[in-house]
């Protein structure tokens, strides 16, 4: 399973940008955004299950971000705005199967990232 994610770069802070990932489009399955800054834990960011669409959201961007999915175009969106300096990382678009979970080793496939970066 290839994940390809696209769409980063660099935004000056409040700015807004969308991420996508094309996905395999495989039911019972669910996508995620995690996102990795230089030094620190990688972390989940969103989570979206493919069949009904159900989204969960880390706190941090409650609010500013939205998870999306194209069943069509078998596509998955991170839509970002009001973004803020400390949302610069390198974000990855993943899958598991199953529910959506908030856990990094809990993902089997991920795709290369991409960086996002927020000046302040």
């Amino acid at each position: 399973v290839q994940l390809q994610a696209s769409g980063g770069g660099l935004v000056q802070a409040g700015g807004s940008l969308r991420l996508s990932c094309a996905a395999p489009g495989r039911p019972n399955y669910a996508m995620g955004w995690f996102r990795q800054a230089p030094g620190k834990q990688r972390e989940f960011v969103a989570g979206i299950t493919w069949n009904w669409g159900t989204t969960v959201y880390a706190d941090s961007v409650k609010g500013r971000f939205t998870i999306s999915r194209d069943k069509a175009k078998r596509m998955v969106y991170l839509q970002m705005n009001t973004l803020k300096a400390e949302d610069t990382a390198v974000y990855y678009c993943t899958m598991r199967s199953g529910d959506i979970s908030t856990k990094t080793g809990e993902y089997n496939y991920w795709g290369q990232g991409t960086q996002v970066t927020v000046s302040s």
